[in-house]
């Protein structure tokens, strides 16, 4: 059986890393973290891992540096890089120092596990891994569409990100970054969005009262929805009524 190292100063990153792999599929039962290079290098002497997963950016070593001290001493073993950044000098720097493979965040399943297998291929010519069965696992696109949808549904409720990072193993920052780069529009600006619209539609409905319209959209406090009415619409939810009615 073989042992991997997650080296990763965000903790959703490595949860992530350590849910989406098909460890039982490359016979890997050991996972071990470090949060930076300083002490992954440590991990690294003590129980040689065979595959290590490294952030670039970290805070005491950082990822770059940690290859080039695992080649300095001739640790055996591969490195696969997890950045969140689509550059490709740090791509050509992370080959120089012994990179395997350069995957992206959020970390998609797919490709998670092609490169696990592509390394214990090369590691391990010999050992048979077997095709992994079927997940109900979500990719990140998929949580940013349901995050799209419950927004649409759900737009009264209290929405936070953090309940979905929980729930689907991703941070909120890749999460809110994925969302906006697919819908062109932030998460918390579409929940807005959502909501304003919804307002206005109430608002064109005179015998709604604006407090009873406020608690339906997710504004408990009635002056904080006006305030949010007239930063969306740069009028308040009166002026608003008597345009539209």
């Amino acid at each position: 059986m073989h042992q991997v190292l997650i080296v990763d100063d965000e903790r959703p990153v490595q949860i992530a890393i350590k849910k989406l792999g098909e460890w039982d599929r490359f016979n890997i039962d050991k996972t071990y973290y470090a949060e930076n290079g300083r002490e992954a290098l440590m991990i690294m002497n003590e129980v040689r891992p065979a595959i290590v997963f490294v952030d670039i950016n970290m805070p005491i070593m950082s990822g770059i540096e940690l290859m080039k001290k695992a080649a300095e001493t001739n640790v055996n073993c591969r490195f696969i890089v997890i950045s969140g950044y689509d550059d490709f000098s740090y791509a050509q720097k992370s080959i120089r120092y012994g990179a395997s493979d350069y995957l992206l965040k959020p970390v998609v399943k797919s490709e998670l596990n092609a490169a696990i297998e592509r390394v214990m291929k090369d590691l391990y010519p010999n050992e048979v891994f077997d095709a992994a069965n079927s997940s109900s696992d979500f990719t990140a696109e998929e949580v940013a569409e349901i995050i799209k949808t419950t927004i649409e549904n759900n737009y009264s409720d209290n929405i936070r990100l953090q309940d979905f990072a929980d729930k689907y193993f991703f941070s909120k920052e890749y999460l809110s970054r994925l969302f906006k780069s697919i819908n062109g529009i932030g998460i918390s600006e579409y929940l807005t969005e959502v909501r304003m619209k919804r307002a206005g539609e109430l608002l064109r409905q005179p015998d709604i009262k604006i407090t009873d319209i406020a608690q339906r959209v997710g504004y408990p406090d009635k002056n904080y929805f006006s305030k949010a009415f007239h930063s969306y619409y740069n009028m308040t939810p009166s002026a608003y009524r008597k345009e539209m009615i």
